[in-house]
C-alpha cells in the first residue's frame, strides 16, 4: 500500500469523539443550581439565570471574534458587577466544578471511538484533540473519565489556547504541538464552520463526519470537505483511500 504522508490526526471533541445524550436545556437547568448552590455554602448569593444570561453575552462575543474567554473569568466578572469581587480562586472552582460534575453526565462517547483510535495507534498514526471548550479542566476530566487519554499526544482546548476553531491561531497551536506543517496533518470533525473550514482555510485536508452533525443548505454550499463519512468507524478505510490517492 502507498505511504500517506498524513499520518497526523487533529480530532473534535463534542460531536466527533463524544456526544450529549438528552437535550442541554434541563440539564442546564440543574447544572447552574449546583453552581449557585455551591456558592450559597459560602454566603455568596447568585440567580443561576443571571449566570446563564452572562454566558449567553460571553457566546455572542465568541462567535464575532473566535477568542475564548473562560467560564472562570465570566463567572467572576459576574460575581464583581454584584459586590463580590473578592471571592477565592478556590471558591469559584469549587461552584464550576460543581456545575460540571452536572454537565458532564449527559455526556457520551461513541461506541465505535476507543475501538477506532487503537487502529489508528496501531496503524502508526498520531493523534491530537482540540476541542471548543470554556473550560480547560472540564474537558480533561472528560477525556480522562472517558479513558482517552492514552491515545492522544494532547488534549487542547480553546480555554487553554485563547482561540476558538475556525481561528487559525488555534490550528496553528495544535499543529506547533507536533512541529508539523498544516499540509502535513488531517482535521476530523463534525462542525463544517469550526472544524472544516477553519481546518481548510489553513491548508489542512479534512474528514467530516456527520452523524452529529447540524448544519444549512448554506453552508454546504459554502464549505467542501475533503471527504465525509458517517460514523468513525469509517475513518481508516477513509484514511487508507487517501493513501491510496495520493491526495
Amino acid at each position: 500500500m502507498t505511504a500517506s504522508r498524513f499520518k497526523h490526526i487533529l480530532f473534535d471533541l463534542g460531536g466527533t469523539l463524544m456526544y450529549a445524550c438528552e437535550d442541554w436545556d434541563p440539564i442546564y437547568d440543574l447544572a447552574d443550581q449546583a453552581l449557585a448552590d455551591t456558592l450559597a455554602t459560602h454566603n455568596i448569593r447568585l440567580d443561576p439565570k443571571r449566570f446563564r444570561e452572562q454566558l449567553h453575552e460571553y457566546y455572542q462575543q465568541r462567535e464575532k471574534d473566535f477568542q475564548e474567554t473562560s467560564y472562570h473569568f465570566v463567572l467572576h466578572e459576574l460575581l464583581k458587577e454584584l459586590g463580590q469581587a473578592e471571592v477565592t480562586e478556590s471558591v469559584l472552582r469549587s461552584a464550576l466544578d460543581a456545575m460540571y460534575s452536572v454537565t458532564q453526565t449527559n455526556w457520551q462517547l461513541e461506541n465505535d471511538a476507543n475501538e477506532t483510535l487503537s487502529q489508528l495507534i496501531s496503524n502508526g498514526y498520531k493523534l491530537g484533540i482540540f476541542s471548543n471548550a470554556g473550560d480547560d479542566k472540564d474537558v480533561q476530566g472528560l477525556v480522562s473519565n472517558f479513558g482517552i487519554r492514552p491515545h492522544f499526544d494532547f488534549v487542547l482546548t480553546s480555554a487553554a489556547s485563547f482561540y476558538r476553531k475556525p481561528h487559525p491561531r488555534a490550528f496553528e497551536i495544535a499543529l506547533a504541538q507536533w512541529s508539523i506543517n498544516p499540509n502535513e496533518a488531517i482535521m476530523v470533525g463534525d462542525s463544517l464552520d469550526a472544524d472544516i473550514l477553519g481546518a481548510k482555510q489553513l491548508g489542512m485536508k479534512t474528514i467530516w463526519i456527520t452523524r452529529r452533525a447540524q448544519f444549512t443548505d448554506e453552508d454546504m454550499r459554502r464549505i467542501k470537505p475533503d471527504f465525509s463519512i458517517r460514523k468513525l468507524s469509517e475513518l481508516l478505510p477513509t484514511l487508507d483511500l487517501i493513501s491510496l490517492s495520493r491526495i
